[in-house]
Order: C-alpha cells, then sequence, then structure tokens
C-alpha cells in the first residue's frame, strides 16, 4: 500500500513531535519531514513534494499566511494544504480558503476530526473546517457536543441560503437537482444542530465557516419549509 506523504510544520516540538506520532500511527501516512519555522517548511515542501504540509499560524517566518500558502504553492503544485491552528478569527480563515487550502482546523480538533481531514484532502477534493464555537457575552454557555464539518459543497450551499435563495434558484446556482440540495440541507441541519434554515445561516456565520450575506433573506424565506 502506498502511503501518503505529509509535513508537519509547528514551532513547538512537544506538539509536533506527538503529531509525527499520531499521523505515523494512522497507517497510511508517512511524516517525511517535522519543522518549526515557515522557511524551513517552503524549502522542505519543495525538497519532498509532500501530498499534505499541515502548517500552525503562530511560527516564525509565518507573518503572512496568505504570502505563506503561496510560496508553499509555487514550491509544490500539487501539495495540498491543510492549517492546525489556535486562532479562531473567521477574517484569518476567510482570507485563506480563496486561496485553496484544504482544511482549517482548531487545535481543539478530535484526534477522529484531524485523521478524517487528512483523509479527505488525499483522497477526495474535499475541505474541511473547524472551528469551536465563538465566545459571546453573558452567563457561561452550556458545553456544546462536539459538530461535524461541513464538506466543500455543503459550505457552498449554505452560503447561497444565507443570502435567502430558495432550494430551487441554490440548485440552478450550482448546477444541482433541487433533491440534492435538499440532502445538503438535512446534512448541514445535522452536523450544525440547527433547527431551521435560518438558524443553520447563523450558526455557519457565528463559527466563521462562511461570510455574514451583504443582502438580508426576503420576508418570505421565513414561510418556507425548515428545509
Amino acid at each position: 500500500m502506498s502511503l501518503y506523504r505529509i509535513i508537519i510544520a509547528d514551532d513547538h516540538t512537544l506538539l509536533r513531535d506527538a503529531l509525527a506520532e499520531l499521523i505515523r500511527g494512522m497507517g497510511d501516512f508517512d511524516v517525511v519531514a517535522a519543522v518549526g519555522d515557515a522557511p524551513s517548511m517552503v524549502a522542505a515542501v519543495a525538497e519532498h513534494r509532500p501530498d499534505v504540509v499541515l502548517m500552525d499560524i503562530e511560527m516564525p517566518g509565518n507573518e503572512d499566511p496568505a504570502r505563506t500558502v503561496r510560496a508553499l504553492q509555487a514550491a509544490s503544485t500539487d501539495t495540498k494544504i491543510m492549517v492546525l491552528t489556535m486562532h479562531d478569527d473567521p477574517r484569518l480563515l476567510q482570507a485563506l480558503l480563496p486561496l485553496g487550502i484544504r482544511g482549517y482546523l482548531h487545535k481543539t480538533a478530535t484526534h477522529r476530526s484531524l485523521t478524517a481531514a487528512l483523509r479527505d484532502a488525499c483522497s477526495q477534493d474535499g475541505l474541511t473546517v473547524s472551528l469551536p464555537p465563538r465566545s459571546r457575552p453573558g452567563p457561561e454557555p452550556e458545553p456544546e457536543p462536539e459538530r461535524e464539518v461541513l464538506s466543500r459543497r455543503e459550505l457552498e450551499v449554505i452560503a447561497l441560503v444565507a443570502t435567502g435563495l430558495s432550494n430551487r434558484r441554490t440548485a440552478t446556482q450550482l448546477g444541482l437537482t433541487e433533491g440534492t440540495v435538499k440532502r445538503h440541507m438535512r446534512n448541514i441541519f445535522s452536523k450544525l444542530g440547527a433547527t431551521s434554515r435560518v438558524d443553520a445561516a447563523n450558526k455557519a456565520v457565528a463559527a466563521g465557516l462562511i461570510p455574514a450575506p451583504t443582502t438580508p433573506p426576503p420576508a418570505a424565506q421565513s414561510r418556507q419549509s425548515p428545509l
């Protein structure tokens, strides 16, 4: 069985070593390099041309993460880029997503989430985004159960739904059938723990998965079926 080749970049030695041990234990990955700064990461990617690079944001030489992502893409066009970070600012996520990264995971992600995200990045044209709930002022909230992350297609669907488009118009925009859009919406409801279209859109925006829509949903949208 051929192994997926991965490079880990994180300036915390203990975490870097723990990640390398965890990923090697998955059975289908080979950690070909583990580095502690952005310049070394770019050089290692150019040398090894791995399937995936798993990069931290806050490490030496990575003052401009978008520029670093572009440097990695120039060093190896086929390498998938995934971010594993403590940063949960939606603005950083929204700056990096258009560059074609395959994942953005908070360091509170579970072993299962990281494993699934790495395999999805290698085996399909997937996108994994996993962020903790945004902190809000007020009473201490009840702990939320872990949510599954949305696929790239589900992110596209909920982004259009958030602007007020119906299932039919969303399907037309994405070249899908209306039934497929409904299926994606059911998955989105389940993954986000949402009870309505508006609730799903609000939760996706609050988690930084999609930008806040500039066009508010029309009043008629609230009278549609929940899906």
